[in-house]
Parts: C-alpha cells; sequence; structure tokens
C-alpha cells in the first residue's frame, strides 16, 4: 500500500468511526454516500430482514426465539412467552444491504461552487452492496396454535395397568422436545395449555388421562375417604398418596388427578387436599350421560343419586361442559364440552 492510499484509508477511519460499510452508514449526518457492488453481490436468499418492535429485542439478540412449523404450515417465531405470525412485506423504494467491517478508500466529490474539478471539497466514504432487498419480515402477535396439542396426546392416553416395556417405539407418545417441534406455540403458552387440558408427564412423555382411569382412581379417593373418614375438604395429602399406593396407583396419577378435580390448601402445616364440587359434579354428570343424551328429568334423577355425599347437584354448574336443548315440550342434556372446541374461528362455527 502506498502513502496516498494509507492517508486515505486513516482519513476514512477518522471520519466515520471504523470505516466504509455498515459502519460508514450508521455515521452519516447529512453527509453523502458512495456505493458499489461488493465483489460477492448477489441474491442472498438466505438473508432476510426482519422487523422486529423494540420489546422484541432482547429476545432476539440473546437468542431466546425458535421458528416453528411442520413444512405444510405457516412459520411462527416464538418468544419464551409469545408467539408471532411471520409475513413477508415487499418494499416499495430500494433498500440495500451493506455487510459490516467492509472498509473502503474515500472518493473525491467536486465542489460545485469551484471551477477547478481537480480541487475536492469533500469526501465521502463508499459502501459495498452485497443484496438489494425486496421486502421484510413483519412480525404479527398471534394466538398459539394449539389445537393439534389435543389430538397428539388423544393418541394414546394413558390407561391404568399399561405397560411401556416391549414398546420400544413408544408410537403415539410425545416428548417435550417432540410437542415444541409439532406444535406451533410459546414455551409458556404450551405449559398453559398442557395444565389446561389436564396433562401429564409420566416416564418423560406427556399424556392425557383416560376417564376411564380418571373415574376408577376418582371413585377410590372418594371410598378411602369414607373409610378413613377424610373430609372431602382437607384430606391429607401423604396419607391420601399412601392408601392409594397401596391400592396399587402410582402416587404421580393420583396426584394428578387430585389436582385434576380439587385444590391443594394448607391445614395445620401439612399439605391437604380440597375436592372441588363443580369438577367432581361435572365429571358424575358426563358419567351419567356417557356418550349418548337423556331427558332433564330422567338425568337430574340419575345425576343426584351418583354424586358423593354431602355435594349439591346445580345445572348452572356444568355450563361449558354439558349443553340442553329444548325439544318441543322437552328438554334433552348431552355432553358439550367448550373446552373441545377448536380454536380456529372457522372451524369453531361449523363445528
Amino acid at each position: 500500500m502506498d502513502a496516498a492510499m494509507e492517508d486515505a484509508a486513516a482519513q476514512s477511519e477518522r471520519e466515520w468511526d471504523g470505516g466504509g460499510g455498515a459502519d460508514a452508514v450508521l455515521g452519516l449526518a447529512g453527509a453523502s454516500l458512495s456505493l458499489c457492488y461488493h465483489e460477492a453481490f448477489g441474491p442472498h436468499d438466505e438473508l432476510i430482514l426482519l422487523e422486529a418492535a423494540d420489546d422484541l429485542l432482547p429476545d432476539l439478540l440473546q437468542g431466546r426465539v425458535t421458528v416453528r412449523g411442520r413444512p405444510e404450515e405457516e412459520a411462527v417465531l416464538c418468544t419464551p412467552s409469545a408467539t408471532y405470525a411471520m409475513k413477508f412485506v415487499g418494499n416499495s423504494n430500494s433498500v440495500f444491504l451493506i455487510p459490516p467491517g467492509e472498509s473502503a478508500a474515500p472518493t473525491s466529490r467536486p465542489n460545485a461552487t469551484d471551477g477547478d474539478d481537480n480541487v475536492a471539497s469533500a469526501t465521502d466514504a463508499v459502501a459495498s452492496i452485497i443484496k438489494v432487498a425486496s421486502g421484510n419480515i413483519e412480525l404479527v402477535r398471534t394466538a398459539p396454535r394449539l389445537d393439534k396439542l389435543r389430538k397428539l396426546l388423544n393418541e394414546r392416553p394413558y390407561v391404568l395397568d399399561e405397560d411401556l416395556g416391549s414398546d420400544v417405539q413408544h408410537k403415539g407418545l410425545y416428548t417435550w422436545q417432540d410437542l415444541c417441534e409439532l406444535v406451533q406455540a410459546s414455551d409458556g403458552e404450551l405449559t398453559e395449555q398442557l395444565s389446561s387440558i389436564s396433562a401429564v408427564e409420566i416416564d418423560g412423555f406427556w399424556r392425557m388421562v383416560d376417564d376411564s382411569s380418571a373415574n376408577t382412581i376418582l371413585d377410590m379417593i372418594l371410598h378411602n375417604s369414607v373409610l378413613h373418614d377424610w373430609s372431602l375438604n382437607s384430606m391429607p395429602e401423604n396419607d391420601v398418596l399412601d392408601v392409594m399406593e397401596s391400592d396399587g396407583f402410582m402416587r404421580k396419577i393420583v396426584t394428578h388427578c387430585l389436582n385434576r378435580f380439587g385444590t391443594k390448601v394448607e391445614k395445620e402445616a401439612r399439605g391437604c387436599w380440597s375436592l372441588d364440587e363443580r369438577r367432581v359434579c361435572l365429571q358424575f354428570a358426563r358419567r351419567a350421560l356417557g356418550a349418548g343424551k337423556m331427558k332433564l328429568e330422567n338425568f337430574m334423577d340419575k345425576w343426584e343419586r351418583s354424586i358423593p355425599s354431602g355435594m349439591r347437584a346445580d345445572l348452572q354448574m356444568l355450563e361449558g361442559g354439558v349443553l340442553c336443548e329444548k325439544l318441543g315440550a322437552e328438554t334433552w342434556v348431552h355432553t358439550f364440552s367448550v373446552a373441545n372446541l377448536p380454536l380456529a374461528p372457522a372451524e369453531r362455527l361449523s363445528y
């Protein structure tokens, strides 16, 4: 490098605080900038502009985001707690991508007011363009796409006394990592939905508990509450788990069912469970109806006779789980779970 080029490079570095390239653009303050094609100029489909709000920047810069979706699905971007649709938006103006750290020698710009073209009045930095971007991806907050979760977990619900020892491939079973790859939702939204649909992790796989198995466990809890004189509002956790384990039930599944049908409370400095009247009565209502429908009078009689002693049957507690339908002079009742409705509006209306 000769002396003239060294002086030019030094002057550019002083003026633009880091030379050409993207640094030169960031250093502009009312000055002009000359552009040229980078030696690697091309379409560079692997480089895509992403427009993000300021509150997303910490997650993006710290690598706390993932793009989720199968090849046949529209991709979404997930932070630890939210899901964003990714929409491509075209640019009406030319947008140039300039790589960082590309130092370029400045060029002399003639003084327009001076007749001598050989006199340079200003010095422009030169930036190399590597790509012309036709648009950018816009992030729009969207609802997590959770319909798929229930379908996956219902492929193989947990049943009492099942044996997975001979099932090497574990077909129909999904780990947390599997669900993250298959369901388009953030980790936080996925965790919340797993809790909402009463899923439980068993031997590393997330499972729904078969209704018949849940009914059996609930019946045994109620039966043991009578034998051991446990109040349904304060059943001692350790005693319940010990007794149920001696009856052949896994402690984890019993705890899951206690959480599904009750609430944990503290009584006299020890953990206890209080069964929720609405959740227990709703479960017995579904059992009374089975897969069919009944006249309201017949249903109420069967339901009231089946619920645990001390609990009161009230139609209002079945809202969202049972549907009453007026047909002529008679009222019929059948199961209809709001929780099972599709999340997509079009599918929900046609359900």
